[in-house]
């Protein structure tokens, strides 16, 4: 008499309320890592926008100029990172023919 199925949590929103606990990460797994690419593009363009600013405001001192420069260099490698690892997933995807955010351990199933 197994009812872990009937479980659900009240604090999580009508698209993952009422779930088994392997739906619930067959739904959060692709989620969590479509919401890190977000967080990861947000965070660039914030980053970018202050470089810009900063870079604007030196008013011509070498060293703001260059801490411009650094933090302007630094935010475009990490979205050439962020959208690198993007690329690789989905060619990981494509070469292997699985999908790589499917995890399957066993009779366990995560998509």
């Amino acid at each position: 008499m197994n009812n872990l199925s009937q479980i659900t949590n009240p604090a999580l929103g009508p698209a993952l309320r009422g779930k088994t606990g392997i739906e619930f990460f067959q739904d959060l797994l692709p989620r969590a890592v479509g919401l890190i690419f977000v967080i990861g593009a947000v965070i660039f363009f914030f980053v970018m926008l202050t470089g810009a600013v900063q870079w604007i405001s030196s008013g011509g001192d070498k060293a703001a100029i260059e801490s411009a420069r650094g933090k302007i260099s630094n935010t475009l490698v990490g979205i050439v990172i962020l959208l690198a690892a993007f690329a690789l997933i989905k060619l990981i995807e494509e070469f292997f023919g699985f999908n790589i955010l499917t995890l399957d351990i066993g009779p366990l199933l995560i998509e």
